[in-house]
């Protein structure tokens, strides 16, 4: 792409949005002038002395010129104005680390993420989004970080229980974990009510689980890892996300979706 749009511009395209650069007019003017006026000087002083006809005169004269103008002198003016162009300079852009997801339990009581987040900022760790669970024992915190590149989750998790935080995971994400979680919600519902049938695909995504299809995979699973979700026409679907209980407010919102679906289904009959 580099070499094509050099190519095309004859290597006069500003290197930051590849058009080509817009200075002063006055600048380009003068620029021009300087440029033009010598090679203009010696042409005419060499058709003078050559006293060639005058029609021959003429046609060198303009021809040599334009071609002058356009392939020698158009570009080396661009050239020699490269720092009159209209974009800036940009300063190499400083990468946002590597992000991860934290998800821990905390008591249900004040200073408790504080002391979290205090663990964290030594860590120079940056807190990009989170989501707040209610449970029995306590919340259910869900946490995006951003942390320098060097950064092991062990040392994640360590100082978050450090700071009182207990059933700790941490494991890493992309961008896509800070799409906020209301339009996520939205956006899949949406999808299910234009299609009933992608209720299970919906439910998987909002929760970040999987779909389980063999009950026999069911067998060692903790109670509180798996999900059932009334199903419009199988009678359940059942997700599973090992290490990781549902909390009520998941559950709730995968009820949700499964009576979106029901609604949706029984209007298109």
């Amino acid at each position: 792409m580099e070499s094509l749009r050099t190519t095309l511009t004859g290597g006069t395209a500003c290197d930051v949005c590849g058009r080509l650069p817009h200075p002063r007019r006055l600048r380009l003017t003068l620029a021009k002038l300087v440029a033009i006026a010598p090679v203009e000087l010696a042409l005419h002083a060499v058709v003078l002395a050559a006293h060639p006809p005058y029609l021959v005169s003429v046609a060198v004269l303009a021809s040599v010129t334009t071609a002058l103008v356009i392939w020698v002198v158009e570009p080396s003016t661009m050239r020699l104005l490269s720092s009159w162009l209209h974009a800036p300079k940009i300063r190499p852009r400083q990468g946002i680390g590597t992000l991860w997801r934290i998800r821990v339990t905390l008591d249900d009581r004040a200073g408790s993420l504080e002391s979290v987040t205090r663990r964290l900022a030594v860590l120079d760790a940056n807190i990009l989004g989170l989501h707040v669970h209610p449970i029995d024992d306590g919340v259910r915190d869900e946490l995006v970080v951003s942390t320098p590149d060097e950064l092991t989750a062990a040392e994640l998790e360590d100082a978050v229980e450090a700071a009182g935080g207990r059933d700790t995971h941490v494991w890493p994400t992309t961008a896509l974990a800070l799409v906020d979680g209301q339009t996520k919600a939205l956006s899949l519902s949406a999808r299910v009510v234009a299609d009933p049938a992608e209720l299970p695909h919906a439910v998987a995504e909002l929760l970040g689980a999987r779909l389980v299809t063999d009950r026999a995979a069911l067998a060692g699973q903790l109670p509180g890892d798996l999900l059932k979700v009334p199903s419009p026409w199988t009678g359940l679907f059942v997700f599973s996300r090992p290490g990781e209980p549902f909390t009520p407010a998941e559950s709730a919102r995968a009820h949700r979706l499964a009576e979106l679906a029901e609604a949706a289904q029984t209007i298109s009959r």
